[in-house]
């Protein structure tokens, strides 16, 4: 009787591209309904139609997976090299401020409210586990250079000024509650928060815009009144 061959690995070379994205998608919907500590890599493989074996194949463990579905979630917000085309690109400090918090206040408000990306952010944020430390080194500190940095020239200070490190906290803060919060809940709270009803995300965006123009305006002028 000629013996049978084993399974073949989903992902063979020509094709592990295409199953190591869906095991990355897979996690990270099923992070974002569970989160980290209820998920098990059989239960990924599974959604992703891949075997068993597939979480530990291509990222080292469900660990690893985590860490990256964290980037991956972190990256879908903005990517560092978007963002770092805007903070050198052409134009006025205030004016690159503007389009950066118009790009990440659409995406949070936006289609991509209905993926995984922010319900692993959410939870990741009111629970770290040792992933965040990956999630820190390669996505958090470095964006966050850059923006204190955009923030800095706007009112004239270097980048780890601690006036410049208020503002930046200022400017991030409405955009982790909206990340933090079920979106349900905000908008029986704050009904001119949903964006579904016409031009809703638009005012929304131009709100925290204004905001945070007018906020970094009356800082500045309080620094020139101080000397």
């Amino acid at each position: 009787m000629a013996r049978k061959t084993s399974r073949t690995l989903p992902g063979r070379r020509e094709d592990g591209a295409t199953t190591k994205a869906q095991i990355l998608e897979a996690a990270g919907a099923i992070f974002a309904e569970k989160g980290f500590d209820r998920a098990t890599g059989k239960e990924i493989a599974e959604r992703a139609g891949s075997n068993s074996a597939a979480v530990n194949y291509y990222y080292g463990g469900i660990e690893g997976l985590y860490a990256e579905v964290l980037v991956e979630a972190h990256r879908r917000l903005l990517t560092y090299d978007k963002l770092i085309a805007l903070a050198e690109g052409p134009g006025e400090p205030r004016q690159k401020l503007k389009t950066l918090i118009g790009l990440i206040a659409r995406t949070i408000t936006g289609p991509a409210t209905a993926s995984w990306a922010l319900g692993v952010l959410g939870r990741e944020i009111l629970s770290p586990s040792p992933a965040f430390a990956v999630l820190l080194k390669q996505e958090v500190l470095p964006k966050k250079l850059v923006i204190t940095s955009i923030v800095g020239q706007v009112l004239g200070l270097e980048h780890d000024d601690p006036v410049v490190t208020r503002c930046a906290l200022n400017i991030v803060a409405p955009f982790a509650m909206l990340i933090l919060g079920n979106r349900q809940i905000f908008t029986q709270v704050l009904p001119g928060l949903h964006p579904s009803e016409p031009g809703a995300q638009d005012a929304i965006v131009e709100h925290f815009q204004r905001f945070a123009l007018a906020g970094l305006e009356a800082t500045a002028r309080s620094l020139h009144a101080d000397h």
